[in-house]
């Protein structure tokens, strides 16, 4: 065989044999809860993110800066091709059946009261992701953030969540859960999330005040919360003020939360 031939013949093969680079996982996010899973356990994915990626109450904002964003719509979602899809809320039902039938895996986040639902929600998604490792090193660090917030409980010391939409968190919700993991005696005695009156902070003010959504300065302008009465009862009574970016999701930040709370008087 001519040498000329040879050497064609021989880069044939050396490109048949060559391995095929894999592409990074595709990875859809369907709204802002699922943005925090996906940024913290697979950031090396190829990420498409849902507008709210790097508002002020995402947790992951910083993280989230340089990656796509797609909106929960079916023509959006088919372009990027994802090869999984992360949901809390966002996308309808027909959208998430539709990228099914093309595909595509989804994994949702679950609403939860308590810590080992988030610490749940954490192994599921990655071992959907196939981040176990890290999954587990998240788990570790949460331990870590509660074993800090942990303090031996004292029926004195009591406190009122109060949004600045006037609403607060009894038990079984996760923000009761974050409470009485830094040690309070929650003031809120009825399940789920429910008003609270101006009238009975001005009856009946607590000793202690803890804020949640305060910091986003725009919402909720004309909530119960800030009204002036409230915000008389609450001048000098504020344990603390919870960022916004701990508490719009179930996810493992519900520690970090704890630990804020934990060295408040």
């Amino acid at each position: 065989m001519r040498p000329d031939k040879v050497a064609t013949l021989v880069a044939i093969l050396t490109v048949i044999a060559a391995p095929v680079s894999a592409r990074p996982l595709r990875i859809l996010s369907l709204d802002q809860c699922a943005d925090q899973y996906v940024l913290a356990l697979a950031p090396e994915a190829e990420l498409a993110l849902s507008p709210r990626a790097d508002d002020p109450d995402s947790w992951m904002r910083n993280a989230a800066r340089g990656h796509r964003r797609v909106r929960p719509t079916l023509e959006a979602a088919i372009a990027f091709q994802p090869d999984v899809v992360v949901r809390y809320w966002g996308g309808e039902p027909r959208l998430l059946a539709a990228l099914e039938r093309r595909g595509s895996r989804v994994l949702m986040i679950n609403e939860t009261p308590d810590m080992a639902g988030v610490q749940a929600n954490v192994r599921a998604l990655a071992r959907g992701l196939g981040q176990t490792g890290r999954g587990e090193r998240m788990i570790q660090r949460m331990d870590a953030r509660l074993a800090e917030a942990k303090r031996p409980a004292d029926p004195h010391r009591t406190a009122l969540y109060l949004t600045a939409g006037g609403f607060t968190a009894g038990r079984e919700t996760l923000v009761g859960a974050i409470l009485v993991a830094a040690g309070f005696t929650n003031l809120a005695l009825g399940p789920g999330f429910a008003p609270v009156s101006v009238e009975r902070i001005a009856l009946a003010p607590p000793a202690r005040f803890i804020l949640g959504f305060f910091d986003q300065v725009r919402a909720d302008w004309r909530g119960a919360g800030r009204h002036p009465v409230v915000r008389r009862a609450a001048s000098g009574h504020v344990a603390a003020i919870l960022p916004s970016a701990v508490l719009s999701c179930p996810a493992w930040f519900a520690a970090d939360a704890a630990a804020m709370l934990a060295a408040a008087p």
